[in-house]
């Protein structure tokens, strides 16, 4: 991600936690506290565009003036002996939800994650609300490996349970 991407990201990231039903801040982030949660390892937009040859790493975008609709982080989950072990977050505009850029950026977060060294992602707090990234991380071969009993609080008064998730990048 470009610095001047960061405050359009930031806020896409604050519409999501003001959403109140995935991640689990509370208050829109500003943009130091951006800085440390989202941009500690590294990140990624995706946009669309009407690009009709292949996104190569010498040739990587389409124009930076197309649309943001989604971005993604990848950072070490743990410090020292077990920074092999990788996070990821991800946030897609409401508008292109269910449109596949989710699973693009998945499918992608995995194929990075493994190129950067890491040999496994851990996903720490899935709220167990969040079918549709529960469905995803299942069918891209996540294994659930533990529960967090009412780990968050929902706008409505609710409380939930959180799920971890676990991938090897080894096979």
């Amino acid at each position: 991600m470009r610095p001047a991407e960061s405050e359009g990201v930031r806020a896409m990231l604050n519409a999501v936690i003001a959403e109140g039903l995935t991640y689990p801040q509370a208050a829109p982030l500003t943009p130091e506290g951006f800085a440390s949660y989202w941009l500690k390892g590294d990140a990624f937009v995706v946009r669309l565009g009407q690009e009709t040859e292949p996104v190569t790493a010498s040739k990587p975008l389409v124009s930076e003036t197309s649309e943001i609709v989604g971005a993604f982080y990848i950072k070490p989950n743990f410090p020292g002996r077990c920074s092999h072990i990788c996070n990821a977050g991800f946030i897609v505009t409401p508008d292109v939800r269910g449109q596949g850029i989710g699973r693009w950026m998945g499918e992608t977060m995995l194929a990075l994650a493994r190129d950067r060294g890491y040999r496994a992602v851990m996903y720490n707090l899935v709220f167990e609300t969040n079918l549709p990234s529960l469905k995803l991380w299942d069918s891209l071969g996540f294994q659930q490996i533990g529960r967090i009993p009412e780990a968050a609080h929902l706008p409505d008064g609710r409380y939930v349970d959180a799920i971890m998730l676990y991938r090897s990048l080894l096979n």
